[in-house]
């Protein structure tokens, strides 16, 4: 089986991959991580096995490049002030933003293997065995962290899920 040219996998994976880039980063740093996931997929895609799932392989590409901006902004000096909040890029031209500000708090709340359970899992779309393979763990241990970070999203934002709020 032939892989099909790198665009395609760009066009096919590429809202995935952004939408993982803005719920591990938020808005600021996600464009960047996605550049850098599709530069390296690019150096990287000949070598590829023709029978690999391309998703899974973009998504681990992600969360390393995640991994990065976080470690990188953790050796960043920090404001003292707070600074205004900024409207989210994306929006005005119908590209999906990822997280809105509540919900991302309280994404940003979950402990660290609850919030990439849920954000690989839900946002991704990954099987739970793509998943534990990201976490470094089983794939009932991935699905335990996705479904203890589901509930405690639901606990915070109880609005959203009943069945008069919104969705």
């Amino acid at each position: 089986m032939a892989r099909p040219p790198f665009e395609r996998v760009v066009a096919d994976h590429g809202q995935v991959v952004l939408r993982v880039c803005r719920a591990l980063l938020g808005p600021a740093d996600a464009d960047d991580a996605w550049s850098e996931t599709f530069l390296a997929a690019l150096r990287a895609y000949p070598e590829l096995r023709p029978d690999s799932n391309v998703r899974g392989w973009l998504v681990t590409i992600a969360h390393r490049k995640a991994i990065d901006v976080l470690r990188r902004r953790a050796r960043q000096p920090r404001p003292a002030g707070s600074l205004p909040d900024r409207p989210t890029r994306g929006a005005e031209d119908g590209a999906p933003t990822g997280l809105d500000g509540d919900l991302r708090a309280v994404v940003e709340a979950l402990p660290p293997k609850q919030q990439a359970a849920v954000v690989y899992r839900y946002l991704a779309d990954l099987p739970y065995d793509e998943v534990a393979r990201l976490l470094g763990s089983s794939p009932a241990a991935a699905r335990r962290a996705a479904a203890d970070g589901v509930a405690a999203l639901r606990a915070a934002l109880p609005d959203r899920t009943s069945p008069g709020g919104p969705r």
